[in-house]
């Protein structure tokens, strides 16, 4: 059961919501399934047609990405499985040590991640476009979202522990999930879970733009399932958009300029930078106000930024530097 885009019908509102998180989920699940009735129908029509599909070129494990079928083989396939990039050259001894490594894992895992392996010289402007400074370099993209991992040469023990969380991200944010499989053979898609009536109540009511409704439908659910992602994730959304209802963006970013120390005036700011996308300076703003309050005024504002933390999704690379330096300012 996957995460699905809501949208807030109020007029004040419409087109300034900018959740990537949860829109970027929603779009995978739809892609991923778009992609595995594709995939069905294509096989079904070959059996009948009594021709075996090439089912190579689909399930590579490694494959040599340019900028020309970098679209294709990196962001159309993240749909459907987690695609590692490997930034290398010729030249790089590291990356003649890393490699073969991460080549090897990608035979291990049979098919729960693909390697995309660029060279950096022969493809300059994908390079630029990731702000590689050095290399070896290694990223992921997750339905057309880039997650960063490491830089420089590391073990393969250590590099498991990376593609785990990576896996376990996929799955459980975006409903993404390649199958093991033996060397020539296809992944086999993850089960669909029917929908929880109680959890599309509350997506109903959420899309309805009915906040109230749709905070109680989502407490609902985690009263009987107080352990559900995706309803977490749906409350936390509509507890923002319900706070920022009415707001003036100007009045509140002047209150929040005028008075540092009012912590009220910082909260409200943060959650409309948040509504605007704005993500790091939410963040960067509620971690300040801790900095600088005590007692219950820190409290606050601390319990703020967690609750933001669950709107954006706890493996972001956003929310992993902003729990760093809330930890600075509380330790």
């Amino acid at each position: 059961m996957q995460p699905r885009n809501s949208r807030l019908n109020s007029s004040a509102l419409r087109g300034a919501v900018d959740l990537a998180a949860v829109k970027a989920a929603g779009e995978a699940a739809q892609k991923a399934e778009q992609a595995r009735v594709e995939r069905a129908r294509q096989a079904a029509a070959a059996e009948a047609a009594g021709v075996a599909p090439d089912q190579s070129a689909a399930y590579q494990l490694v494959i040599d990405v340019t900028e020309d079928t970098f679209e294709a083989e990196v962001v159309q396939r993240s749909a459907e499985v987690p695609v590692v990039i490997d930034f290398w050259a010729e030249w790089c001894g590291p990356c003649k040590q890393l490699s073969p490594i991460l080549e090897g894992l990608a035979e291990e895992y049979a098919g729960r991640f693909v390697l995309a392996k660029i060279d950096v010289d022969a493809n300059q402007l994908i390079a630029q476009q990731f702000g590689i400074q050095g290399i070896p370099a290694v990223m992921a993209v997750v339905a057309g979202q880039l997650v960063p991992l490491f830089q420089g040469a590391e073990s393969a023990a250590n590099i498991r522990k990376v593609l785990d969380q990576l896996i376990l991200v996929a799955e459980q944010r975006f409903g993404i999930s390649g199958g093991a499989v033996a060397p020539g053979e296809a992944p086999v898609a993850a089960p669909q879970r029917p929908e929880d009536p109680a959890l599309a109540a509350a997506h109903d009511a959420l899309d309805a733009g009915d906040l109230g409704g749709a905070i109680q439908a989502y407490k609902n659910v985690l009263t009987d399932q107080p352990g559900n992602t995706e309803a977490k994730l749906g409350l936390a959304q509509a507890e923002l958009l319900q706070r920022v209802e009415g707001l003036d963006l100007q009045k509140v970013r002047a209150a929040a300029a005028a008075d540092p120390k009012d912590v009220e005036a910082q909260l409200r700011a943060a959650d409309l930078d948040l509504v605007g996308g704005h993500v790091e300076d939410a963040f960067g703003r509620l971690v300040d106000t801790v900095g600088r309050t005590f007692g219950e005024d820190r409290d606050t504002a601390r319990l703020r930024l967690l609750e933001l933390f669950e709107v954006i999704g706890a493996e972001d690379p956003r929310v992993v530097a902003a729990r760093t330096a809330l930890a600075r300012v509380l330790f």
